[in-house]
């Protein structure tokens, strides 16, 4: 469990983990976990026996269908070249069957999923990480309170969600790495971030449409048990970093286990498996 704290400002990035196996000797097998073709995650897995637990990998692109799960594949290599399980996760984006619900009850499902795979590849899910860039980063922490969803006032529109939150076979995220998420949606839809991507998310305004942007923001499930690391570009002038700043300031006074990290490097970078910025990020998930 991390201690809630506040920023702190990396320079020169450790690069201490010792190389894992190559990634030519990572397994992968590809599994569907709905019947559309965007409904499927890839699970990457090392050599060794038995992974101590899962990394859920949520790939970014401010939630549009243009940007797909190609965008996380790198980073689930990496992951299993280092020892860990990686489930790469896809979901329905605006533009392809996603936005508001669909998006979030992917998600969801798309993490249960390792339950029913659990037996087979000898996963351990009591330590089951999400990392999540970008919009990948929002879903990522929003998924981490799923316990939560009932008391944020969801439109009974919502319900499927709210079914999906504590039942018998949810997979519970244990710590979230967020890179460079989008944290904030109240924050992200004022300053229109990527030409209305929020709204475009949500199918409308959050005056049109006040409840369901609620329910989709982080800000509303704070405080979340579960530590959340808040990392985030020093270069990035895709996703500011106001965004996990704020974010990481009211569940730092709300008393979570959150942490706000700052690294070199621009939104890429933190996805980039060759850059310091992402294997500062690999450390964080490798410590969760």
């Amino acid at each position: 469990m991390i201690a809630a704290a506040a920023a702190v400002t990396l320079g020169a990035v450790s690069a201490a983990c010792s190389p894992g196996p190559k990634e030519d000797a990572v397994k992968r097998h590809k599994y569907q976990y709905g019947e559309d073709p965007s409904q499927w995650g890839e699970l990457f897995l090392p050599e060794v026996a038995a992974p101590k637990g899962v990394v859920v990998v949520v790939h970014g692109g401010y939630w549009r269908s243009q940007y797909g799960a190609e965008l996380g594949e790198p980073l689930a290599k990496d992951l299993a070249a280092h020892g860990m399980a990686a489930w790469n996760l896809e979901y329905r984006r605006a533009g392809n069957g996603g936005g508001w619900p669909n998006t979030f009850a992917d998600v969801l499902a798309g993490i249960d999923k390792l339950g029913e795979l659990a037996d087979e590849h000898g996963l351990g899910l009591d330590r089951v990480v999400a990392l999540g860039h970008s919009a990948g980063g929002h879903l990522a922490v929003w998924a981490a309170g799923r316990s939560r969803l009932a008391g944020l006032g969801a439109p009974d529109a919502d319900r499927q969600l709210m079914r999906r939150g504590d039942d018998d076979g949810a997979v519970q995220l244990t710590g979230v790495v967020s890179q460079s998420g989008v944290l904030n949606l109240a924050a992200a839809e004022r300053l229109n971030l990527s030409n209305g991507a929020v709204s475009n998310f949500l199918g409308g305004s959050s005056e049109k449409y006040p409840k369901r942007h609620k329910f989709a923001d982080p800000m509303s499930a704070v405080p979340l048990a579960v530590p959340v690391y808040a990392v985030h570009g020093t270069e990035d002038d895709t996703v500011p970093v106001s965004q996990s700043e704020t974010y990481a300031g009211a569940a730092k006074a709300a008393g979570a286990p959150v942490q706000l990290l700052k690294v070199p490097g621009d939104h890429f970078a933190l996805i980039d498996p060759k850059a310091p910025a992402y294997r500062k990020c690999r450390e964080l998930v490798q410590q969760l």
